[in-house]
């Protein structure tokens, strides 16, 4: 990337990655093998994944569903992933980023991983 004198970005030699495909969160839900609900409840907070990661798809006029990209996937599997080394570290993540208790109760009771 190219900096003007004045350290912004001149239009010249700048590249920026363009996103190509997104993969709805039902999608990514069944490559993981994880709970819908769950990674819904994960990517609720959007500070959670890096900004751009997650992507709202309008499919009517009031009507959205959630969509990550590839960054998105490998970040939440890497969230999921190192919530997963005890049976502690994952009660503690699910209690930490999931709100809805009913769901939390669900998602403890399938242990073992």
């Amino acid at each position: 990337m190219e900096l003007d004198a004045d350290g912004r970005c001149s239009l010249k030699g700048c590249v920026m990655a363009a996103i190509t495909h997104i993969c709805t969160l039902d999608y990514v839900a069944k490559m993981l093998d994880e709970d819908a609900e769950l990674l819904e409840a994960i990517v609720y907070n959007d500070e959670n994944l890096t900004y751009g990661s997650i992507v709202s798809v309008y499919v009517g006029p009031d009507e959205t569903i959630t969509a990550l990209t590839d960054d998105g996937i490998e970040e939440l599997t890497d969230l999921i992933k190192a919530a997963r080394l005890t049976t502690r570290t994952w009660h503690e993540f699910l209690d930490d980023f999931v709100d809805d208790t009913d769901l939390v109760l669900r998602i403890k009771a399938k242990l073992p991983w």
